[in-house]
């Protein structure tokens, strides 16, 4: 679904990828993991369009994504959930899960955010409250619900659990690896918590300095806490 070959990209002159490489097959929950300051995030917006490639190639389901909008992207079926739950607070829940439809028919975005709710009953309660109000935990469902309601095919989570309490955090994971069971969602996740991703995901990608550090499957690496310290420091 997903091919990156030699991607090399960054931020004004700071070169922060260098020759990455990395493939993603439909179905496949896949984790990016690594210290801060890798490259992690910028690979995930790399990949839907929030910044250009100066080198390499990024083809989704076979054709090349270079030089696409964000927007353009969406449409083709891969979103973007960025750091932090990211709700608009104003808002109330129905209309943050309409603008994660915004590149729908207003038919089609109501029949997906029927189809979504199901996954986030504290939502189905909470239509009508404004974003704003609900708890860390709750936003960052909302979060994962509108970004589904674009209908992704691949699905980009950059630390969904980032600053959610400890309680919190097996729920998210639970709730993303029903996405990819229930509604055949490719996923791409990069995630700071590694023994709690490692349960859900297929594959996993370490990143060191802009480069993959290790591929390989999470038996590899559970237990194994030599390695997990040597691919941190």
């Amino acid at each position: 679904m997903l091919e990156i070959t030699e991607l090399e990209t960054g931020y004004g002159k700071k070169q922060v990828l260098f020759g990455l490489s990395l493939e993603i097959r439909a179905g496949e929950v896949i984790a990016l993991i690594g210290p801060n300051g890798a490259g992690k995030s910028t690979v995930l917006k790399a990949v839907c369009g929030l910044i250009s490639v100066w080198k390499g190639e990024i083809r989704f389901n076979g054709s090349p994504t270079q030089g696409a909008s964000p927007a353009q992207n969406v449409a083709r079926g891969i979103t973007f959930a960025p750091q932090g739950s990211r709700v608009f607070a104003d808002l109330t829940v129905m209309e943050n899960l309409r603008i994660g439809g915004f590149q729908l028919p207003r038919k089609e975005a109501m029949e997906r955010i029927a189809q979504v709710l199901p996954l986030f009953p504290v939502l189905k309660e909470r239509l009508r409250q404004d974003a704003g109000r609900l708890s860390g935990g709750e936003q960052q469902m909302l979060a994962l619900a509108r970004a589904l309601v674009s209908k992704p095919k691949l699905l980009l989570l950059d630390e969904p659990c980032l600053g959610l309490a400890p309680n919190l955090v097996g729920t998210v994971f639970k709730k993303i690896s029903r996405l990819n069971e229930d509604l055949a969602v490719t996923i791409l996740i990069v995630e700071q918590k590694v023994r709690e991703v490692l349960k859900i995901c297929d594959r996993v990608y370490s990143m060191k300095l802009g480069r993959i550090a290790f591929v390989g499957i999470p038996e590899d690496l559970k237990g194994d806490k030599a390695k997990l310290k040597e691919l941190f420091l």
